[in-house]
């Protein structure tokens, strides 16, 4: 039998509170979101002036990611290269960049999205925030 790691609630506040730490400091307004493995919430937060719709764009993002154990870009990049086909892909609604896995021991224990500034810079968001693990 497999034992599979899995992200618990320090872990998802450790994540948010590093992302939205960098968030700040580049004045960045965002919504992030950090879930486990099957896509569930487990932390977001909307930064001041960040605009409303951001918060449920960083969860679907997130979401994308975790259950499809990739980065949510990988499927903007299928759609834009020509499948449309994938916008009916079902429970994947977050075909953006910025949805980032959190991968322990090479597994995928969770995902965070991160919407509201440029796409590279969400992703960078969710990379320090998901660096914050340590692994």
């Amino acid at each position: 039998m497999r034992h599979v790691p899995e992200i618990e609630s320090a872990d998802a506040r450790r994540v948010l509170d590093a992302a939205l730490a960098f968030a700040q400091s580049k004045g960045w307004p965002v919504g992030i979101a950090v879930v486990d493995a099957g896509g569930n919430p487990f932390a977001m937060q909307r930064l001041d002036g960040a605009p409303a719709p951001t918060a449920r764009i960083a969860m679907s993002k997130a979401r994308t990611a975790a259950l499809s154990r990739r980065e949510s870009k990988h499927y903007e990049d299928v759609i834009n290269g020509g499948r449309p086909a994938f916008l009916s892909a079902p429970g994947l609604d977050g075909m953006l960049e910025g949805g980032v896995p959190i991968l322990i021991d090479g597994i995928t224990v969770g995902a965070v999205g991160v919407s509201g500034v440029l796409p590279s810079q969400d992703v960078e968001i969710a990379r320090t925030g998901i660096a914050a693990l340590g692994s």
